[in-house]
Parts: C-alpha cells; sequence; structure tokens
C-alpha cells in the first residue's frame, strides 16, 4: 500500500468523521473547559444514600471515559495538523516513515512499529 494525496485525504476525512465523534460523546458526559481539556460531569440523582452511591459510581465511569476520549480527540486533532502541514506518516521518534498500513489501521498513529514496540 502506497500513502499518495488519495490515501490522505482519506484518512483526512475518517480522523474529521472520528473527531466529531469524539466531540459528541465528550459533549454528553462531560464540559469542555479549554481547548483540549474537559471536566466530567456529576449527575445530582438525589441525597438518599444509594442516590449518593450511584452518583458516585457514575461519575468515575464518566471521569475515566473523558481521560480515554480526550486523549483520543488530542491524537486525532494532532494528526488532521500533520496532514495540513504536509508531514502526516513521518515517525515522531525516529522521523522515518510509517507504514501505510498501520494507518490505515490506525490514523492517528504517530510512531512507526519498530519505535512503537520499543516504547512498550
Amino acid at each position: 500500500m502506497k500513502m499518495n494525496a488519495k490515501f490522505i485525504e482519506e484518512r483526512k476525512v475518517g480522523l474529521e468523521k472520528r473527531r466529531a465523534e469524539l466531540e459528541k460523546e465528550l459533549a454528553s458526559s462531560a464540559e469542555q473547559v479549554a481547548e483540549n481539556d474537559y471536566d466530567a460531569k456529576f449527575v445530582d440523582l438525589g441525597d438518599k444514600d444509594d442516590d449518593n452511591a450511584a452518583e458516585v459510581a457514575m461519575f468515575e465511569k464518566n471521569l475515566s471515559m473523558e481521560k480515554t476520549l480526550e486523549i483520543s480527540l488530542y491524537n486525532v486533532k494532532k494528526a488532521l495538523k500533520k496532514i495540513d502541514e504536509g508531514n502526516y506518516g513521518i515517525c515522531e521518534k525516529c522521523e522515518g516513515s510509517i507504514n501505510p498500513e498501520r494507518l490505515a489501521a490506525f490514523p492517528s498513529a504517530t510512531a512507526c512499529m519498530k519505535c512503537k514496540e520499543k516504547s512498550l
């Protein structure tokens, strides 16, 4: 698989779609407080012990989900910026090319597989 303008445009369309999905998911469970920062919402269900326990459980779930979505959104935006700057598909660690097959599977990848494996 070769990385040409069509391939990059397809990744861009997919990344833009993913960005919109992530922003929608974040909006449902968190409030944006800065460009790349969200705070999980705390739902008030009532004053009973069972309500309070449910509130804490929901908040913990929202907090965990918010962090995961926030990181994903950051990486998607970063990949889109790289496309705009013309350096998409370049490994941030060794500056070599990221395999197009890796980018097809994981469009927001920032490292080639060799560097990624070293960091694990």
